[in-house]
């Protein structure tokens, strides 16, 4: 039975076009994931089934009585609600339905004998499907989720508007679980989550019975809880039965096979030019030149197979600063309250560290607080002497209407047009992706922009918050080269073991400082 069918859509902005004559199905069952380089349109094509985009062209048909949970890149959640609060917003059926059932018990004190047996009935009814859909344990079962996926450890009757960014996301996943749909769509949801919650809902996907539609540049997880994959390449999409590692097999002999269909024709066109070009003129062969020339026009040409544009990442090295980086000293931070126990460490020239940890408990606010962005609660941070840092922040621009050129542009004014184009091309960013608003960006595109910027001056000291969200899987296992390589100073907040993995030094857990319990 398919759930949504999506027939010959099309869909483009200005001139670049994002999804050509390209159709899908979800199957109720299916576990499927959607894959592409950044920026080839996952996320444009999630909002055009969800309806959130038209499409120019195409049909969009979803099975009657499915319920869609859609958690994107860009959800938000309204100030003045507790996390208890908003997580509970994904039984509001329930709750009217309870509100629904008290005031028939109410207006019973008032009611005639004969209404009174009906209003019994209903309320009764009411009452059991209140049972029978575990209403009365619905706290039991809020706490159970928001645990798996850490939101225990931020408290629950915390005001959403104080949370991170991560924090929110958490959230707004929590509750779209809760909500139990008959379809799951999902833009990378893992983003935010530390490896033991990645662990949870892997686990918790795997045995999703439903249908899921999952966006992932996470290819362990993806690999782990989907069976069909859709390739989304040039516009086209195409489905690939079993999980990722199969797909990459079959993709691969895809591309031999036209590669070398391609290579034959073209030899087959190269001797029948050379035949017509020789015999045309002679009138003993014309017929045979006309015949053959007859054959190639009526061939159906067939384009090169393109290659992915990989992005090339090198950092700049400048000059050799002293030995210690950063020396912290009894150093607590925090905003109104603290976050950390007194702790002291240091940082040595050449050291590449990972800061990792539970998220909310204050890794981007530790590298802040190093940067002087943020005054310490208490205690100190001494900085080197020499140093050039270069700061990668995570989710930056992400409203900007400033196109990626521009953006670009405005930190290196005097480079010529030529030059800045080259520097993001690099990246793997086309003339398309540079010449749009970075806010219209995908998460990766967006990112690679903030990369390229950070690449094209002289560093001695990298400090990188989360740098491989969003970033596709070449994206990713070229800034691990690159920064494998880089023979500065790395301090790098990362939630993926296998990105840092290999390359770092030292490992620092803000777990082990925290004051919260995790």
């Amino acid at each position: 039975m398919s759930l949504l069918t999506v027939e010959k859509v099309t869909h483009g902005f200005g001139a670049r076009q994002i999804l050509e004559d390209a159709s899908f199905r979800l199957l109720k069952g299916e576990h499927i994931g959607l894959i592409g380089a950044n920026g080839e349109g996952k996320s444009t094509f999630l909002n055009i089934i969800t309806g959130k985009i038209m499409p120019d062209q195409g049909n969009i048909t979803w099975s009657r009585h499915v319920t869609v949970g859609y958690l994107d890149q860009h959800s938000v959640l309204k100030k003045g609600m507790t996390i208890r609060e908003a997580l509970r917003t994904a039984f509001d059926h329930m709750y009217q339905l309870e509100a629904e059932m008290m005031q028939l018990y109410e207006d019973m004190a008032t009611a005639d004998d004969d209404k009174i047996n009906d209003m019994m009935e209903d309320a009764g009814e009411i009452q059991g499907i209140l049972e029978t859909s575990g209403f009365y344990q619905l706290d039991a079962k809020i706490e159970e989720v928001a645990n798996g996926l850490g939101l225990g450890d931020v408290g629950l009757d915390r005001d959403v508007s104080d949370l991170s960014g991560g924090q929110r996301t958490k959230v707004l996943l929590v509750k779209l679980l809760l909500e139990n749909p008959s379809i799951l769509i999902l833009d990378e949801p893992t983003n935010y989550l530390d490896h033991q919650h990645i662990v949870w809902l892997t686990r918790y996907l795997q045995e999703y019975e439903n249908a899921f539609i999952l966006v992932s540049h996470d290819m362990e997880f993806l690999n782990s809880v989907v069976n069909v994959i859709y390739n989304l390449d040039g516009g086209n999409l195409t489905r690939y039965t079993g999980d990722y590692e199969n797909f990459k097999r079959m993709y691969e002999i895809k591309k031999e096979q036209e590669l070398r269909a391609y290579e034959r024709q073209q030899a087959e066109i190269e001797k029948l030019e050379d035949f017509i070009a020789r015999n045309k003129a002679r009138v003993a062969t014309r017929g045979m030149a006309h015949s053959r020339q007859r054959v190639l026009d009526k061939m159906e040409i067939l384009e090169r197979p393109t290659e992915k544009i990989k992005p090339e990442f090198n950092f700049l090295m400048a000059r050799t600063p002293s030995r210690f980086i950063v020396e912290a000293k009894d150093l607590v931070i925090g905003y109104d309250s603290p976050l950390t126990k007194p702790v002291s460490f240091t940082l040595e020239r050449g050291e590449k560290v990972a800061i990792v940890g539970t998220n909310g408990l204050g890794k981007t606010t530790l590298l802040k607080t190093i940067l002087g962005q943020l005054k310490p609660i208490s205690g100190q941070v001494e900085l080197g002497d020499y140093l050039f840092p270069g700061y990668f922040e995570q989710e930056a621009d992400r409203d900007s209407d400033v196109t990626a050129l521009d953006t670009f542009w405005a930190q290196f004014p005097s480079m010529e047009n030529r030059e800045v184009r080259l520097c993001l091309a690099k990246c793997g960013l086309t003339n398309e992706h540079i010449t749009s608003q970075m806010r219209v960006l995908s998460g990766g595109e967006n990112a690679k922009v903030r990369l390229a910027i950070v690449m094209n001056r002289e560093h001695n000291w990298l400090i990188l918050d989360e740098p491989t969200n969003h970033l596709d899987v070449d994206a990713k296992e070229e800034l691990k080269r690159a920064l494998s390589e880089y023979p500065g100073t790395i301090l790098m907040v990362s939630h993926d073991p296998s990105f840092y993995e290999g390359f770092v030094t030292r490992i620092l857990n803000v777990e082990d400082w925290t004051t919260k319990i995790v």
